[in-house]
């Protein structure tokens, strides 16, 4: 029945939602920029967003009335059991009673979604039957390395460390290979429209779950992720808040197939992406922690943390998340552009530790105004803030996979908004691992929102550790955020009862000294 498939209601709201923002989407905040620049950039990127918008309304649309045409009729006698690629789970897919000679349709009895018989030798799972004529071969999102594998996808693992082993594909990657022979038709002249590899389809994982979906395979998988992970508004994402609530929605999605799928896909963009054991402990609980700007790329593996987390956690093992070297070094060279080549990011470091009028009128009226000015979805900022979010929403899956009872979660700058995301993503799991603590140094996220997510599932307490005289977080940050206060500026608000706020003004004077001048409670 249609009025119950999720996948045509999850596209009909996603199609209602996008037609209205490029419907609502105004030009007053552009407008009312001081800076001509800034207002010129904002106003483009405001029209950029509606065209996106209406395109994305338009796709939704597209994929409803699709879903709609070939779920009205289904038969009863014609069904196949197997594993469906956008829902990841086994299911009845009914045979869509089509017109002869077209090419079959599946519907999943799950999701909605329309489907098809892998066409892999002797694979049973069902892939994404996409919209329109198949003029490539269609695969399951095994072979499509979307999942590890199906079965996989739903289970855990020991030890965190143990994490590459679980992300190992079992299948080949067929769907790469006809995508590369499809790529040399291309070359040849014959007409194999390259839009079909990453067309708008079916379901998806996002989709078929009811929330915003409308894509299939690496598509859904990749949109999802903008969605999970939190995404810039400009790439169609719901910033951290949003993202985060997305999570929360999906539940079961973290240490799931869904969550595999997310994690897989984060991977696939990340190559720098790694969880390191740097020490075993001794029975302590699990710390794991990330750095953010300008302290992620440094050589050492501790990377300056040994000292503050021996004298907290003398007998956890320790782990470190590498994250985001392409980004971070993106968003260093955005400031050293704009301080020009002589100053380069180690004018950046001093002009933040000076302290003086000076310095913080340069920060913030050259490398604030400089990432404003940007195009929103190429900002260095932007997009190195957008995998902090990915980045804490794969961390959160995979530390839910593992068998430990709770976690420690420690960072510094944007590596502390990797462990917000993380921990507001790991908390929608009820039988997961607990956060015991988390501790954040100068954290470069927004002070002021609805911390219920985050402190849900923590059981002693999220420690915020912040400066007033931290020049990065209140003038470069400020600026990129369009005037919002960072919470390793002034704290969080409103302080709940796990929420506490640490004001280490008075031993820290730069964003670059919390390592060795802070004591973790």
């Amino acid at each position: 029945m249609l009025e119950t498939n999720p996948a045509l209601l999850s596209n009909m709201w996603a199609y209602a939602k996008t037609w209205y923002a490029a419907r609502m989407t105004s030009n007053e905040d552009a407008l009312g920029l001081a800076n001509p620049e800034a207002q010129k950039a904002a106003l483009k990127q405001a029209e950029e967003n509606r065209r996106t918008a209406q395109k994305r309304a338009d796709a939704y649309a597209g994929t409803a009335q699709w879903i709609a045409d070939v779920a009205d009729d289904v038969s009863l006698l014609d069904v196949v059991h197997g594993w469906c690629s956008s829902c990841y789970l086994v299911n009845e897919h009914r045979k869509s009673n089509r017109p002869v000679g077209q090419i079959p349709v599946y519907v999943c009895q799950g999701c909605g979604s329309p489907t098809l018989p892998c066409v892999a030798i002797g694979c049973d799972n069902l892939a994404v039957r996409d919209r329109g004529a198949i003029r490539l071969p269609q695969f399951c999102a095994e072979h499509r390395h979307d999942i590890p594998g199906f079965e996989k996808s739903q289970g855990t693992y020991g030890d965190l460390h143990d994490y590459e082993e679980f992300l190992q594909y079992e299948k080949p990657d067929l769907d790469k290979a006809s995508k590369i022979v499809a790529g040399s038709v291309v070359a040849l002249g014959v007409a194999v429209p390259l839009a079909l590899l990453a067309a708008p389809a079916i379901g998806g994982a996002i989709g078929s779950l009811g929330l915003f979906g409308g894509f299939s395979g690496a598509a859904a998988s990749a949109h999802g992720l903008a969605l999970l992970g939190g995404g810039s508004l400009a790439a169609g994402g719901l910033g951290m808040a949003g993202g985060t609530a997305v999570v929360t929605a999906v539940g079961a999605a973290v240490g799931g197939a869904l969550g595999a799928s997310v994690s897989n896909a984060y991977l696939r963009e990340d190559r720098s992406f790694s969880i390191d054991l740097l020490r075993p402990g001794n029975g302590g609980v699990p710390v794991v922690f990330a750095s953010g700007f300008l302290t992620e790329g440094k050589g050492e593996k501790w990377g300056g943390w040994k000292s503050i987390i021996n004298e907290r956690y003398p007998d956890s093992p320790v782990y470190r998340v590498r994250w985001g070297a392409k980004e971070l070094r993106d968003f260093g060279i955005l400031g050293a552009g704009a301080m020009g080549k002589a100053g380069g990011v180690a004018a950046a470091k001093v002009a933040a530790a000076a302290g003086t009028k000076a310095g913080a009128r340069f920060l913030g009226n050259v490398v604030g105004p400089a990432m404003i000015a940007t195009d929103l979805a190429k900002n260095p900022w932007h997009v190195a803030k957008s995998r902090a979010d990915k980045t804490g929403v794969v961390v959160g899956d995979l530390l839910a996979r593992t068998d430990a009872e709770s976690y420690v979660l420690i960072g510094h700058s944007l590596g502390a908004r990797v462990m917000v995301v993380a921990a507001e993503t790991l908390g929608t799991k009820p039988d997961g691992p607990r956060i015991q603590s988390a501790h954040l140094l100068g954290a470069a996220i927004g002070a002021k929102s609805n911390w219920d997510a985050l402190t849900a599932g923590v059981d002693s307490g999220v420690y915020c550790y912040h400066s007033g005289t931290d020049n990065v977080l209140k003038y470069v940050y400020r600026a990129a955020q369009a005037g919002e206060t960072a919470a390793g500026l002034v704290g969080f608000t409103p302080i709940a009862t796990k929420l506490q706020n640490i004001d280490v003004s008075a031993s820290v004077k730069t964003h670059f000294d919390y390592l060795d001048n802070v004591h973790l409670l």
